[in-house]
């Protein structure tokens, strides 16, 4: 991973450069998430002295941590930049005190939005998904606090000179934005809003088919670098004795009194149960006649194993699982009051995937209530909030099919050097949701607040969606590369697990940047008029905010 990350630091601070030009303030970013990053990780080894920690968390931290880090700073310096060169008369103190109400109000609302995503994994019942919520949720918040107490003291420090590029004046330097790339898209699609409304859809919607071949897995022993010794002992045995060999499924039997383990009674049940086994094609060897020394010497509990010929996380291996529950131990007619327990590293991987998948709609049904009321209080509407939680559900959904393409169909593994697997591991996409949901709205947020600034100031509704686009859309493609690019970086990992987070959320993102906040955002804010507006007097009541009611809204197209 060390090289994933000097890469997403270097990648960094190209398009910084690209995007500030060649100034003091183009180092901000980087300073700023070393700062955040440190103290994050600092928080969360102190947590891992009170609880279970994954391996893994400090790359996960490290690298999402710059990405997040790099958007709310880079957000901040544009617009402390833009605030100078806007009004020239402009004191220092009173453009970072501007910036701070409007761009510091949108991280704030960011980070609460990533949090209240990342927060959701700590309804999951499994001890690692639970810790990848906790320390998770750590980064935005130290993100948002250091944006507010940080970045002001930075940007005191390099003030107007700082800011001001020497030579290069990179591409967001121009004094005049609204005659810029983002400008003249947002015009196109003001011209164009249905016809390109369709166009994103459709691309969306091939993006995002091949979900349809996902099927999910708890792991594979396969899954890790190959070159690791244990890997290699591990592939020898497997290709003499099989993959099931390594992770056989263990069945003890609580008979519940001593000295009845041979009797006839379960004698009999045992021949039983072993002739009906074998007769799966999935079984490879059946060990019937051991006891369970070394739970308990008399006699009380029974063992027996069931090896397979697959690896304990394949779909042949999860069948058997299921097989042993359901058929052949109700068949062998053990006693009735005999208590039976299914273990080994199949059940093991079954039972996760089911916690995992019951989990995962209340994780949905959470994120989408929590987002939409933080949003709905924001941005004063009823329709934004939820045309924002549709284009992330697409965003989720794109991001799930790109997992499909590159690990089970090998669309560029060659490429990026990533695994061949047949099942995505569930973990991965329990996670995947509410991080990827966190960080698209992440953008949502960033334009959207702008738009709804030009329209506080009297801009027409399409006059706001073409201001926000202007202001926001290189901000934003930028920030959304660079956390690419830091994402990347997991893909160097060459562990399975890895490599599907570094992709889905890569993937999300660079589409969520791109399709989806640059056209498919626009063309519905179009079509939808003065509707974005609206918020009806009773339900600003309830959350607590002046209601927009479509009278006083601007009517004009």
């Amino acid at each position: 991973l060390r090289w994933g990350q000097i890469l997403a630091i270097v990648l960094a601070l190209l398009l910084l450069l690209l995007v500030l030009g060649a100034c003091l303030a183009m180092f901000v970013p980087l300073v700023f998430a070393a700062a955040t990053i440190s103290l994050a990780l600092g928080i969360i080894y102190i947590m891992a002295h009170k609880m279970l920690m994954v391996l893994y968390i400090p790359n996960i931290i490290e690298l999402i941590g710059l990405g997040l880090a790099i958007d709310y700073s880079l957000l901040i310096v544009h617009r402390f930049r833009r605030e100078l060169m806007d009004d020239e008369v402009i004191s220092v103190d009173e453009a970072i005190a501007k910036t701070m109400t409007t761009a510091g109000r949108t991280v704030i609302l960011s980070g609460l939005s990533v949090s209240i995503g990342i927060a959701t994994l700590l309804l999951v019942p499994v001890p690692f998904v639970h810790s990848l919520g906790a320390a998770g949720i750590v980064i935005p918040i130290v993100s948002v606090l250091a944006a507010l107490t940080l970045q002001p003291s930075m940007l005191s420090i390099l003030g107007r000179r700082g800011v001001t590029p020497y030579k290069f004046q990179g591409l967001m330097a121009r004094k005049d934005l609204m005659s810029g790339m983002w400008a003249r898209i947002g015009r196109f699609v003001i011209r164009r809003p249905i016809s390109v409304l369709l166009a994103a859809l459709a691309a969306l919607a091939l993006m995002a088919s091949s979900v349809l071949w996902l099927h999910v897995t708890p792991s594979s022993l396969t899954a890790i670098p190959q070159n690791l010794e244990s890997a290699q002992a591990l592939k020898i045995v497997t290709e003499r004795a099989g993959h099931g060999i390594i992770t056989p499924n263990e069945i003890v039997i609580d008979l519940g009194a001593p000295h009845l383990a041979r009797t006839p009674e379960v004698s009999r049940a045992r021949l039983a149960f072993s002739d009906l086994i074998q007769k799966s094609h999935e079984v490879l060897l059946v060990s019937t006649d051991e006891t369970a020394t070394y739970i308990d010497p008399t006699e009380q509990y029974i063992r027996m194993f069931v090896v397979g010929r697959h690896d304990f996380g394949a779909a042949e291996s999860q069948n058997l699982v299921h097989q042993i529950r359901e058929n052949f131990i109700p068949r062998a007619n053990f006693p009735g009051d005999a208590k039976i327990y299914l273990g080994g590293a199949p059940a093991q991987g079954v039972d996760l995937v089911s916690h995992l998948l019951k989990s995962f709609p209340w994780i949905v049904l959470l994120a989408l209530g929590m987002a939409y009321i933080v949003l709905l209080r924001a941005f004063r509407s009823v329709f934004l909030p939820l045309k924002a939680i549709l284009m992330d559900l697409t965003s989720i959904a794109v991001a799930y099919g790109a997992l499909v393409l590159v690990f089970r169909f090998g669309m560029g593994s060659s490429i990026l050097g990533t695994y061949r697997l047949d099942q995505i591991e569930a973990w991965v996409l329990v996670f995947l949701f509410p991080v990827l949901f966190g960080l698209s709205m992440d953008y949502e947020v960033f334009i959207v607040s702008r738009m709804r600034e030009a329209k506080l100031h009297g801009a027409t509704n399409n006059e706001a969606i073409v201001e926000g686009l202007a202001h926001t859309g290189g901000v934003v493609t930028a920030a959304a590369i660079i956390l690419v690019g830091a994402l990347g970086g997991l893909v160097n990992g060459h562990f399975a697990g890895l490599q599907e987070i570094g992709i889905g959320l890569a993937f999300g993102i660079l589409i969520d940047a791109t399709i989806i906040r640059g056209l498919l955002l626009p063309s519905t804010m179009v079509l939808l008029g003065r509707w974005n507006w609206w918020l009806p007097a009773g339900l600003a009541r309830i959350v607590n905010v002046k209601a927009s009611p479509l009278e006083d809204r601007e009517t004009r197209p």
